[in-house]
């Protein structure tokens, strides 16, 4: 595997997280939102993610057998979760039922923090990783020299 193949992972690592960091940040901006367009509380969203082949291109895939088992990563869809809210007993809160109850959104704080924990972490490992590569190149480099 050559360098700019080992970069190109590892900045699909940073888009893939980076979109992690920001669905999570809607989900949290969101969490009190009892109104949207469409209709009903906000519902939180989480992010798709797939596998990639590095490369579909027959010179490179022949070139190098090690194409067919190295996957960039991508987000696919954001998908919204279905699963109902939380209701709370609030009869003066405009959108209360007849009951007096309003189904806040579907968003665990806890849940969403540690989201952002690990989309982070692995942000930061994708960092890193890059610095490492140009650290390698930059040896490279100067072994020749």
């Amino acid at each position: 595997m050559d360098f700019f193949s080992a970069l190109r992972i590892a900045s699909s690592g940073l888009s893939v997280q980076r979109t992690r960091i920001n669905v999570t940040s809607s989900n949290l901006a969101n969490v009190e939102t009892t109104r949207t367009v469409e209709g009903g509380p906000y519902r939180r969203r989480t992010a798709v993610v797939a596998a990639v082949p590095l490369s579909e291109a027959f010179d490179e895939v022949l070139g190098d057998h090690l194409h067919d088992q190295t996957h960039t990563a991508e987000v696919t869809a954001i998908e919204s979760d279905g699963s109902p809210g939380r209701l709370v007993y609030e009869p003066q809160h405009p959108d209360a039922n007849a009951d007096g109850y309003v189904e806040m959104p579907n968003v665990n704080v806890v849940d969403e923090m540690v989201d952002m924990l690990t989309a982070s972490r692995s942000y930061e490992a994708n960092v890193t990783a890059i610095q490492a590569i140009k650290s390698m190149a930059q040896s490279a480099l100067d072994i020749g020299r």
